[in-house]
């Protein structure tokens, strides 16, 4: 009896030994970080080329090229030889998400202001101007940062790879979910053709996810809210000439001649550009509640719309008749898998399709849309068509270019691969 109960006290002593089990886990999160206004006002600088590590929108300007590395600065890529293109330099902005180039001027957003930089010598570029608090908000796939007027903060989010040591419900029966202490888990990050007819310089090429577009001799920039109108008449600095509230829910901006089109959450809107400084509405395309980027060519628009934290719509390309840009209407609409940006040049068609990969189709016919080559185990975020022979594509795996001489053998020319 004296050594069953021996044994059964040094069974109850180790089992209180590890009654207090922990496990040790790794996950994802987005943790909120601060930054004096300041701090972001003093942080442009130019620097020597650095690895793509989180790619975002690309704009093209004469021989170059140029990535966003989301909310970190500006890759500068030499691009004279698509098939060997160079990196140059990388211009560090804080808070930056888009960008467009007139006349060696590259205008781009710096948390809450629009910024001026000469980029003549893109190993050492300079700011020239600035227009102060323009942007108070914004987000880049459901991660929002603002700014804080009072205390002249900016409140932002980055995802980064957490380890936490957490208590176990040792011994029982459960599941224990890791603690997010400063944001939502997720599993990865996700992630306009500019107009022409400049009197004082030339523009450059942006994407169908762009935010930033170029008319004459004015800049456009759509918040989730407004759009807002910069006269670059006066040269380097830019000037804050008008503010147009378009409701919430905005995304992109995309200009065919003199007319603006502007992707939103809920519809498409028309814009009658002809007055430059005072763009008016002309119509409304809705759509159900989705993610929208469109792109224009001659009188047919497409729109594509996809799931995701900007709405739960179904994913698909819908191709819009818009010869008369009072009544736009749908003339047919095509199942796709997560569809992202597009673009559409003399009827070659080239649709993103993120993790899917990415589509080229003869449009031709808009209600007989046809595939002419699906490039899979890529992932396509948004896409540039610059001319027949050269197709620019980012994702969240690099930079693509592609010889898009025959849409049904698109051939790659070179790849900067991201930083694993």
């Amino acid at each position: 009896m004296k050594k069953l109960l021996i044994i059964l006290f040094t069974a109850l002593a180790s089992w209180s030994c590890v009654d207090d089990c922990t496990q040790t886990r790794t996950y994802r999160a987005t943790v909120p970080f601060q930054l004096g206004i300041e701090q972001v006002r003093t942080g442009i600088t130019s620097e020597t080329p650095q690895d793509l590590v989180k790619p975002g929108k690309i704009y093209a300007y004469e021989n170059y090229l140029i990535i966003n590395e989301v909310k970190k600065g500006l890759h500068i890529i030499d691009n004279a030889n698509p098939s060997k293109p160079v990196k140059i330099s990388f211009l560090k902005i804080p808070g930056v998400i888009d960008m467009a180039v007139k006349g060696n001027i590259l205008y781009a957003d710096s948390y809450t202001d629009l910024v001026a930089l000469n980029i003549s010598d893109p190993k050492s570029i300079k700011e020239v101007g600035r227009v102060k608090n323009m942007f108070n908000y914004g987000l880049v796939d459901g991660i929002s940062w603002h700014y804080d007027p009072f205390s002249k903060i900016v409140i932002d989010h980055e995802f980064k790879t957490v380890t936490q040591t957490v208590s176990t419900n040792c011994g029982q029966n459960g599941t224990v979910w890791p603690v997010f202490k400063g944001g939502e888990a997720h599993d990865s990050f996700k992630g306009n053709t500019s107009s022409s007819g400049s009197t004082s310089g030339a523009s450059g090429t942006g994407g169908s996810m762009a935010r930033f577009t170029l008319h004459d001799d004015y800049l456009y920039a759509v918040t989730q809210s407004d759009l807002l109108v910069f006269s670059l008449k006066n040269g380097q600095k830019p000037d804050s000439v008008n503010k147009i509230n378009l409701g919430w829910g905005v995304e992109t901006i995309f200009p065919y001649k003199d007319k603006l089109f502007i992707g939103s959450n809920t519809g498409m809107y028309i814009y009658d550009n002809v007055n430059p400084a005072s763009p008016k509405r002309i119509s409304i395309f809705q759509h159900a509640h989705a993610c929208d980027p469109v792109v224009v060519e001659n009188d047919k628009a497409y729109v594509t719309l996809r799931q995701g934290w900007c709405g739960a719509a179904p994913n698909q390309l819908d191709i819009v008749d818009v010869k008369n840009l009072d009544s736009p209407f749908l003339i047919k609409s095509y199942q796709m898998e997560n569809p992202h940006g597009l673009s559409v040049l003399n009827s070659k068609l080239t649709v993103c399709e993120g993790k899917y990969g990415l589509k080229s189709y003869d449009a031709k016919v808009s209600t007989d849309l046809k595939l002419q080559q699906h490039i899979k185990n890529i992932h396509a975020f948004d896409v540039i068509q610059l001319n027949e022979k050269l197709l620019l594509m980012i994702g969240e795996d690099g930079l693509y270019q592609y010889d898009n001489s025959d849409a049904k053998n698109l051939k790659l020319l070179s790849k900067i691969e991201v930083k694993k």
